[in-house]
């Protein structure tokens, strides 16, 4: 579930666009949960039911998502002199949580049904999954899109949540009609399919959970980020070339630590003019950074 690298530099009302995403799938949520549950319950299928209970789960992971985006968005103060991004990949390993509860949640009730003889699902139950997997993977569709448009790895972690369903609908269709086909001494086949659909989740949280923890411990971004801040670095005048360059991402924003090399000779006013030079024309070439800490360095100390 790798990252696309943000065209532009992140607006307010771009994060407002990943907050809707988050309470579209909310009241999506809401509505397919009471659905599945009761069609469950109805239908004697407690892999509708489990289902319903990952669309539950989904609701509070939506609203994290939520409160992720909020906080990061806030701008930077006293105590938090970098700003606030951390909240948005915190607000992914949250998700990951929720999802490896949930998970946990199914396989246990799944067990318990196993060992206690059930009826055969009804078939309505298999329309009812069929409508769940269409709406849940076009939300997966939609809200992996916004991820991608706004640059947030929370928005992304939401979307991968609502495919997870779609996946858990999709196993419980096949589990019921595996039930349904196969008659008497087939009942608990729904079941097996609800540990199966857990399985996944729990594969799921952890594509979700892995590039949070990343972003957390400061991992160098994907895609060629170094790369392009030296290739825009290099164009302006009085760059001699570069050495290191560290980026990491905070939320939305990237943050560079960057060597350029320089004549030797020029004054220190004239390094400090370079340097500036260097941190605007990053910023205005790729937006999505936030911040160019530059060293200057005298080319010949390399030679």
């Amino acid at each position: 579930m790798q990252q696309s690298t943000p065209s532009v530099r992140p607006t307010a009302e771009r994060v407002q666009r990943g907050q809707r995403s988050a309470l579209v799938g909310v009241g999506a949520n809401l509505l397919l949960a009471m659905v599945k549950g009761a069609a469950g319950v109805l239908g004697h299928s407690y892999a509708l039911i489990a289902d319903a209970i990952e669309s539950a789960s989904d609701i509070f992971t939506s609203l994290f998502v939520w409160l992720g985006l909020r906080a990061a968005a806030r701008e930077p103060d006293e105590n938090h002199p970098y700003g606030h991004g951390k909240a948005e990949p915190l607000a992914s390993m949250l998700v990951a949580g929720a999802l490896v509860l949930a998970a946990g949640i199914i396989v246990w009730q799944s067990i318990g049904h196993i060992l206690t003889p059930h009826k055969i699902p009804s078939p309505f139950t298999l329309l009812v999954l069929g409508g769940v997997v269409i709406v849940k993977e076009w939300l997966f569709r939609h809200i992996d899109q916004v991820g991608d448009e706004v640059g947030s790895g929370a928005v992304k972690a939401d979307a991968w949540h609502h495919r997870s369903d779609a996946i858990t609908s999709l196993t419980a269709f096949v589990g019921i009609s595996i039930a349904i086909i196969g008659g008497p001494g087939f009942e608990s086949a729904d079941d097996w399919a609800a540990i199966g659909a857990s399985l996944i989740i729990v594969y799921n949280a952890y594509h979700i959970f892995r590039p949070a923890l990343g972003e957390i411990m400061d991992e160098a971004p994907a895609g060629t980020w170094p790369e392009d801040v030296a290739r825009v670095a290099r164009t302006v005048p009085g760059v001699l070339g570069t050495e290191k360059c560290i980026v990491r991402k905070m939320g939305f924003e990237y943050f560079v630590d960057l060597h350029v090399l320089v004549d030797g000779d020029i004054s220190v006013r004239e390094g400090h003019a370079v340097a500036h030079a260097v941190k605007d024309t990053v910023i205005a070439q790729l937006p999505a950074v936030y911040d160019v800490l530059v060293h200057i360095e005298p080319e010949d100390w390399h030679q």
